[in-house]
């Protein structure tokens, strides 16, 4: 099997990568001492409606990549995987306890989970995806045009 080709990046993209990984493990021992558990804010909704909005955008631009068979099906899925997941988890630990993290729980298990691990899948086998799928759906809705 041949070696997998390796990305032209400009030199200084893997050097500021690791510097910004180097530097956020002071800052997050930083905000895990400095941070109140619990905090007001006056723009909570809006926060939420405008990552939902983000997350359904997300959501569109992977099911048309998906439909088109485009190059861009990857990058697509793997942003929307990791805003599903990041939903879970927010909804979960901000939700107040009780019935509103039962609901936060079953949300992620019954929705953002199941679909954040087809974005995975769709990242980690496009092509198979795309055969199994696609191309299926592509087909079935060319025979019943010729009925």
């Amino acid at each position: 099997m041949p070696a997998p080709e390796r990305v032209p990046l400009p030199r200084w993209v893997a050097p500021l990568l690791l510097v910004s990984a180097a530097g956020l493990g002071p800052w997050t021992l930083w905000l895990t001492y400095s941070l109140p558990s619990r905090h007001l804010t006056r723009h909570y909704d809006l926060a939420w409606v405008v990552f939902d909005v983000a997350l359904l955008c997300a959501f569109a631009a992977t099911g048309w990549c998906a439909v088109r068979g485009s190059q861009w099906l990857v990058p697509a899925a793997a942003a929307t995987g990791t805003m599903l997941l990041c939903d879970a988890w927010f909804d979960i630990v901000t939700s107040a306890g009780g019935s509103e993290t039962t609901e936060a729980v079953l949300e992620a298990c019954v929705a953002e989970l199941p679909l954040a691990a087809l974005c995975a899948f769709i990242v980690y086998d496009a092509e198979r995806f795309r055969q199994e799928t696609v191309v299926r759906y592509s087909e079935s809705l060319r025979r019943r045009r010729r009925r």
